[in-house]
């Protein structure tokens, strides 16, 4: 049974809502401490206020795709501020939908910047010996089933989320001697409170089992955090109910 303690501490960032309020919750609940990351302050707040634990969550507004060479850094800060780290869960993301036609160099950008170059470089700062409490180290990344069959209109998306599939794995071997564990978790389509209920309509004949929820993914995430997944990295994990 996946289970943690308060002295095992993580990252869980995009914490405010979606994947990111479920993953930081159900940590909590069971029984770790969560440093939650997000833009928006009053999110993460009413995010602490649902927590079976709440003073075993700390709050740390921010906007990742900012002075994003520093994240090691602010990683290390994080570090001196609460202790080493257990690991992170990597919620942040953005899924713009735009054609072709409509995509220039700057949009690319933006969509890399938050789920590609951001994730990598705040795994840099977890892997980092001195802020992490070494050998049981994991992180989790959420990715998207896009990477693998994208639709029309997410050729940013679906190419930024391949691209941390891709490095993951690399990072995964990288860091296996120093029992170190990295996995990325592909969702299909996640109900939350953003969800617009016209795509929720245009879709949900194709999800026999409907839509999933974000405490689906939490708690693939959590046992992947845990000792319980130990012998796994490097990994790429569909969460699906056979839609495609």
């Amino acid at each position: 049974m996946v289970s943690f303690s308060s002295d095992q501490r993580f990252i869980v960032t995009g914490a405010s809502s979606g994947i990111g309020r479920g993953v930081a919750l159900l940590l909590n609940e069971l029984g770790a401490t969560v440093i939650g990351i997000a833009r928006n302050q009053k999110r993460l707040e009413a995010m602490k206020a649902k927590a079976k634990y709440p003073e075993h969550v700390f709050l740390e507004q921010k906007d990742l795709a900012e002075d994003m060479e520093g994240l090691p850094a602010y990683v290390k800060a994080l570090k001196d501020k609460y202790g080493k780290f257990s690991g992170m869960a990597y919620c942040a993301g953005s899924v713009p939908i735009q054609p072709l036609a409509a995509t220039d160099y700057n949009a690319l950008l933006e969509t890399l910047n938050i789920n590609y170059i951001a994730p990598v470089l705040a795994a840099k700062g977890v892997a980092d010996k001195r802020n992490n409490i070494g050998a049981g180290t994991s992180m989790v990344f959420i990715s998207s089933a896009s990477s693998l069959i994208s639709d029309k209109g997410h050729l940013t998306y679906a190419g930024s989320k391949a691209a941390l599939c891709a490095s993951v794995r690399s990072m995964a071997k990288e860091y296996a001697k120093n029992r170190i564990r990295m996995n990325c978790i592909l969702p299909t389509n996640i109900k939350t409170e953003k969800s617009p209920q016209e795509y929720i309509d245009s879709q949900i004949a194709s999800y026999p089992m409907g839509f999933g929820e974000p405490i689906d993914v939490a708690n693939l995430a959590a046992f992947l955090l845990s000792s319980e997944a130990s012998w796994i990295t490097g990994q790429n994990y569909i969460l699906d109910c056979a839609s495609f």
